[in-house]
This record gives structure tokens, sequence and C-alpha cells, in this order.
């Protein structure tokens, strides 16, 4: 029977960016596959490494470590010239990739037409726009609803892939041209050029499910890696502005074909404070100087965009709804030391709204929605977090702060991050906010 203690998740439970691409690459060192299960080429992990910075799409942070196998799985979506450029990148680098990285036949692919369409429509949508990479992504996983995908087991078969996209590519050239007034695309250019694509791919394809269950027989460990973060997940987000996969725990099951009851622990990480990119509902957003500070001092902008984000205090609310349907077991807490040097840190417990004030997350919320914060403020650490290594070295303002968040999502925090390097993680041992006992 499969020893669950071996297998792990790390998830994001914000907007995203919570920097989860470097806590992959911290922990991968006690895993020996790494395994993304859901997004697409609009997610962007950024790790540095000495003075090394690498901004990798789709495959997983991992792939940084000598020896450590990576998997995408069928939950993502894979842009074609976009992973062959990656590897690439990382080869040029002195990255090896050939035989540790693999791909399920089953994931389905990003074609020229869902870049067009996703551009279309947004263009189209004006004020009211979801503000989507334009990567294709959200029209790619709705031709996979909709059963009219081409899958990765497809494009390796010039002859198969150029049936099943004649006719898909007729509707949507006439969808480009009757409903958005944008030029047709090209069929035999596709063919030829996404053929080829395929041909450099075959390699790397495998039925991943299967492959997983081998590494689990083997007695492998197995660490989960999320793009984005839970509150765009498509079912439990601020829905209609997310992503259009399952960013959480159940991701991994339907992303994977690997099930999450063999999985023992579940990471969630979590900013110091919050971010969003593009349009939708963000109660505790700093449209002001703190929020440009925050901004300026994170250097928040987008890795796959270069979009700047939006920046605000914690919100614990949000947070302890998707600590929930992420079944978070301990919190990993990233960029404390982008709030070095606040006389001040405030976090949300609470929203007043029409109707009163809310403790839960509401499932409907609207941008234009009057939502004031309640927050508790606590005094800053007015100091460098950066070269601690140990919590015993924590001024005692951070260490409130911490046990605050501790508190208000019920669930311990295991690791900070004080810094962008490997080296400046601290373990917290034992965990702060669990109790003698517990």
């Amino acid at each position: 029977m499969s020893d669950p203690d071996r297998h792990a998740a790390i998830l994001g439970v914000q907007w995203g960016d919570e920097g989860k691409g470097k806590m992959v690459d911290v922990l991968t060192e006690s895993f020996d596959v790494v395994v993304r299960f859901q997004g697409g080429a609009n997610a962007g992990h950024t790790v540095r490494i000495g003075h090394e910075e690498y901004i990798l799409h789709l495959v997983p942070s991992g792939i940084l470590h000598p020896g450590k196998i990576c998997v995408i799985g069928n939950g993502v979506v894979v842009d074609p010239p976009g992973v062959l450029k990656e590897v690439e990148d990382l080869e040029a680098r002195g990255i090896r990739v050939e035989g540790r990285l693999w791909l399920s036949d089953r994931a389905h692919i990003v074609l020229p037409h869902h870049k067009a369409l996703d551009r279309a429509a947004e263009e189209r949508a004006g004020g009211g726009k979801i503000g989507t990479t334009l990567r294709g992504i959200g029209p790619c996983y709705a031709d996979k609803a909709a059963r009219n995908g081409i899958r990765l087991a497809e494009l390796t078969d010039r002859d198969r892939f150029a049936h099943r996209l004649r006719p898909i590519l007729e509707e949507k050239n006439r969808i480009l041209r009757l409903i958005y007034g944008a030029p047709e695309l090209p069929f035999d250019e596709i063919v030829e050029e996404y053929s080829a694509f395929g041909r450099r791919l075959r390699p790397m394809v495998r039925e991943a499910s299967a492959l997983l269950e081998g590494f689990d027989r083997r007695g492998l460990r197995i660490l989960f890696e999320g793009a984005q973060g839970a509150l765009l997940d498509v079912d439990m987000g601020t829905y209609p502005y997310v992503t259009s996969s399952n960013t959480g725990l159940g991701g991994i099951a339907t992303g994977t074909g690997f099930s999450p009851r063999r999985i023992g622990r579940v990471w969630g990480v979590v900013k110091a404070y919050t971010t969003r990119v593009g349009s939708g509902p963000f109660p505790t957003e700093l449209p002001g100087a703190i929020g440009e500070d925050l901004r300026r001092r994170g250097r928040e902008f987008g890795a796959t965009t270069g979009r700047p984000r939006r920046c605000g205090w914690l919100d614990l609310v949000a947070l302890r709804h998707t600590v929930r349907v992420c079944d978070v077991d301990s919190i990993i807490l990233t960029k404390v030391d982008v709030l070095d040097g606040f006389d001040q840190v405030s976090y949300a417990v609470a929203y007043r709204m029409r109707g009163g004030e809310a403790t839960e997350f509401p499932t409907v919320l609207n941008e234009k929605d009057a939502v004031e914060p309640v927050y508790r403020t606590l005094p800053g650490w007015r100091c460098s977090t950066r070269g601690l290594r140990s919590d015993g070295e924590f001024p005692p303002e951070l260490r409130a702060y911490i046990e605050a968040i501790a508190e208000g999502v019920g669930r311990p925090v295991s690791m900070v991050s004080v810094g962008g390097e490997r080296s400046e993680c601290v373990r917290l041992d034992p965990p702060v906010g669990v109790r003698e006992g517990a």
C-alpha cells in the first residue's frame, strides 16, 4: 500500500504570485519527483539561485535540481512552442532536461486559434474584460470541456492531428471572421508547424498517471506543484474573475490521475501581504502610496506578462476560505522582508458589507461591491529580516504578526521566507501556532 507520508502538495492560497516557485525549489531536495497538475503558460514561477534567475512557465521548478524527475500532468494545457523554448533555454544554461521531463499524452494543447480568440474576446469586452494573459488558456480549457480539444497524443501523429484540426479550425475561423472581424488562420501552415513541434515533443510524452503509479510503487517521493492560487480556482475562486482550471487540492486528482488519498501533507503558500494581477474583486487593495510602496519593494510585476500587480494588506477572510477548501496542513509565509521598515502592518479579519459584518468569504463578490475591510493593526518590526536564519532571531513584532496569521486561519506557520534566495528560508521548529499537546 502507498505510504502517504512520502508525498506532498504545495499550493498557492491567494491570487497567485505567492512565491510557490521558490518554495518548490527549496523543498524539492526532499523529493524525487515534482509534478505540475494544472494551468498553462499563463503562470510563471521565478526562482533565483545565486546571481542566476530562472523564469519557468510550464516546466516544474524541480528541474533546477540535478537528478530530479519532472512531470507535466494531463490537467495542464501545453503550449508546444512555449515548452520547447523553455527546454532549449534551460539546456543552454547548463540544466540537463533530457530524460528528466515527461509530459502527459492526455494533456490538451494550446493552438493558434485559442490565442486569437482569447485576444479578440478581451478586446471586445472593453471595460468588462477578465484580465487574461492572452495566452489562449481559457479558450483551450473551454474546448476541452466542450470535447473539442486536441491532446498531445494526437499532436504526435501528423495525420491524426490534421484530421482532428480541420473541422475545428473551420469553425474557429468562422467565429473569428463573423463575430470578431478578425483574420482567419491558415490550416496548412498550422499543421506543418505544429506537427514539427509534435515530433520534437514525442520522446517526452508518456501516459503520466501510469508513470506516477510506477514512481509510487518504487518508493519515490512525489511533490505536486500548483500554479496560480486558490482564489483563482474556477470553482472555489472569485468567479468569473478566475482562471479556467482547479488550482486547489482537487486539481491533483483530475490533473494527474493520482489519488489525493496518497498525499500526506499540504503546504499553503501565503505572501505576507496580498497581490492580484488583472481584474476582479480585491477587498484589501491599497491604491495609494502604501500599495505603490509594496509594489516597489516586492518587485510586484508579473513573471509572464510584466504587468504591475495590485497590492494590499493581508486578507485573512479570503485565506480562511482557501485554507479550508484546500485542506492545508501548514502555512509557508513568503516575502516577509518586503514589510521590513513599516511602522505598522495591518491585516483584515472581517468585511463590512451590505447586511452587516462578514467573517466568511462571500461566494458573490464583484469589484464594485461596497466592501470595507475590518483591519487589525500591529506594530511593524522596523528592521531588516534579510540574513536571519532562525526564528530565534526574529524581532518580537514579526513573531506577533506570524502568530496572528496562524490564529486567524487556524493553521500553523511552518516556514518563513525572508528573501529571494534558496538560503533565505527559515523553518519554524516547532511551527508557530501549534499548541502544546495539539
